[in-house]
């Protein structure tokens, strides 16, 4: 089966001083869509553009180049399946505050629409009785002493299978 491709763009990182209100575990919230529908098709046919906000009172989000571990995972709450664990860049901690806070924006590329399990239809068929999947995801984020942000769902985009 084939999913949604996701491409990470971490933008606006501000390395904030900023007094003990941020917790030290990462927190995380939905901003938007660029645009609330998407068609079915080739990868790189049509996207959309997901903006995350996130805080993290001590600064200690992003992973550096060498390290492989990811932390932002994003979850098709159609299939319950992780799409792809993206990794945000390394922020560098600064002064004697160091929470951070910042937007995450992820370019996600078109997928595939998923049929009903009875009814035998393989996924990325455009068929008349399926014009449309709703498609909506969750989102969370881990820093790097392993703490794991609230989980955010997204409001359904509308994935249009013909």
């Amino acid at each position: 089966m084939r999913y949604a491709v996701l491409i990470i763009i971490v933008s606006s990182m501000i390395t904030c001083v900023k007094p003990a209100e941020y917790s030290d575990i990462p927190s995380l919230e939905f901003v938007g869509f660029s645009k609330n529908t998407l068609n079915q098709g080739d990868i790189g046919g049509d996207t959309l553009l997901m903006t995350l906000k996130f805080m993290d009172g001590d600064g200690d989000f992003g992973t550096e180049d060498k390290n492989k571990e990811s932390n932002i995972f994003v979850k098709d709450l159609r299939t319950n399946q992780i799409l792809r664990p993206y990794k945000a860049p390394f922020i560098p901690l600064e002064g004697t505050k160091n929470g951070v806070s910042g937007k995450i924006n992820i370019l996600f590329l078109t997928t595939c629409c998923v049929f009903p399990p009875a009814s035998g239809i393989p996924p990325c068929s455009k068929v008349p009785q399926f014009p449309k999947n709703d498609l909506s995801m969750e989102i969370y984020i881990t820093d790097r002493a392993g703490n794991t942000s609230n989980t955010v769902t997204t409001p359904p985009i509308t994935l249009n299978c013909n």
